[in-house]
């Protein structure tokens, strides 16, 4: 994008935004070994050799074009997510970093997470990403039990799972675990091992995750059993205790970390932050003083690469309706259990807070949030019935069917 077009955002518009929030930057690595049954992620299965080279070109010359839409911003997190991330070398996620750092201010100590699946480990890789400059490890490992890892088509086993998990405990100071429950066929006894054998690593962090079955999705054309409702809010107390009782804070719905390991760029998210987007499918999020821009790259990896590479990565972008602003600023923050200022909410959209009052009044006698001065918070109640509480505050056009 030219410095012509980065100066149409900057027109006046609807909005007055008193400062830019931080600013983070994502990028996507779209493949991975297999095409999980679950997953409604913009992911494809690898066949043959995924061209590194040709693709980190792409990412370069996407993140070269977007330069004057966050000219002179500091990026206070980076997140590489995918697809399975971890199937790029070692020193091809050392070039991108270098890429990134030649063209954007990151921040002093700033977050680097990488995304890795025990599929993709060998002994010493992650050491390895370490050394090109990755601090944070997320690590997919989804389930410890073997039976429960075929039902819902993850390419590794068990074996694999623990020790990728030893690995990454041995090489980052920050890690994270992924887990997931509800899953198919899945016991009380069983979720409780998973999460015996995860709290055994002491991780800093641990993201768990409920299972449910996306449109578009293997499953959803074959669903398969999965537990029923009471039984699925059983487990989620089963994961509140036993994380409380290991000494680990839940800051967001599926989010649980030691004091000094949340993780800054998901919370970024959550705020109503700004994010650029880069890779193929990627979205992003950026303020400018008068209007909040959405952009998405182009989804299929050759087009991106193809597109990306002419100049030309953004398949669609817009901005924000003013009307839409409350919702989406709600759709994150409503996650955390601390809640929000009141404050941040004037920051972040520009608008009063008038234009929560009646949704909030609702929510307020429903039960599901509370006030605390200028803070707010959803409640225990809040966080059961956290879609219908984010609800309330969809534009009254699109309340009565869905966002």
């Amino acid at each position: 994008m030219s410095a012509d077009a980065a100066a149409h955002f900057l027109r006046p518009g609807t909005l007055q935004l008193g400062a830019l929030p931080p600013l983070a930057l994502y990028v996507h690595l779209p493949w991975c070994l297999k095409k999980c049954p679950y997953c409604d992620f913009n992911s494809h299965e690898g066949r043959g050799e995924v061209p590194e080279a040709r693709y980190l070109d792409a990412l370069c010359a996407d993140l070269e074009v977007a330069l004057p839409l966050v000219w002179g911003r500091r990026v206070v997190s980076v997140f590489i997510g995918g697809g399975t991330p971890s199937l790029f070398s070692p020193a091809a996620i050392d070039r991108l970093l270098a890429d990134i750092r030649a063209r954007l201010p990151l921040e002093p100590g700033a977050e680097i997470t990488l995304e890795a699946n025990p599929g993709t480990f060998e002994r010493e890789r992650f050491r390895a990403f370490r050394a090109a400059g990755v601090t944070r490890l997320s690590v997919g490992v989804q389930s410890f039990d073997d039976a429960a890892l075929a039902r819902i088509g993850r390419v590794h086993d068990a074996a694999q799972a623990r020790a990728a998990v030893e690995e990454a405990a041995a090489a980052f100071e920050t890690f994270n675990i992924d887990l997931m429950y509800a899953l198919p066929g899945q016991t009380l006894d069983a979720l409780a091992a998973d999460l015996d054998a995860a709290l055994a690593y002491a991780p800093p962090h641990l993201s768990i995750y409920h299972l449910t079955v996306e449109p578009n999705t293997q499953f959803a054309v074959q669903p398969p059993a999965l537990p029923d409702d009471d039984l699925a809010s059983e487990m989620l107390d089963l994961i509140a205790a036993r994380t409380a009782a290991a000494g680990l804070q839940r800051y967001e719905v599926s989010a649980f970390a030691r004091p000094g390991h949340r993780c800054h760029h998901n919370l970024n998210y959550w705020q109503f932050g700004d994010y650029l987007g880069i890779g193929a499918g990627a979205h992003g999020k950026l303020s400018f003083p008068h209007r909040v821009l959405r952009q998405v790259r182009w989804r299929e990896p050759a087009a991106y690469m193809r597109e990306a590479l002419a100049g030309r990565a953004v398949s669609n972008e817009h901005e924000v309706a003013r009307r839409d602003l409350p919702f989406e600023y709600m759709l994150g923050a409503l996650r955390l259990k601390e809640g929000f200022a009141l404050d941040d909410y004037l920051q972040r959209t520009g608008l009063p807070l008038s234009a929560l009052e009646r949704a909030l009044a609702t929510a307020e006698q429903r039960g599901l949030v509370e006030r605390d001065g200028r803070q707010l918070r959803p409640t225990v109640r809040g966080f059961d019935f956290l879609s219908d509480l984010q609800a309330l505050f969809l534009p009254a056009d699109k309340a009565g069917r869905g966002a």
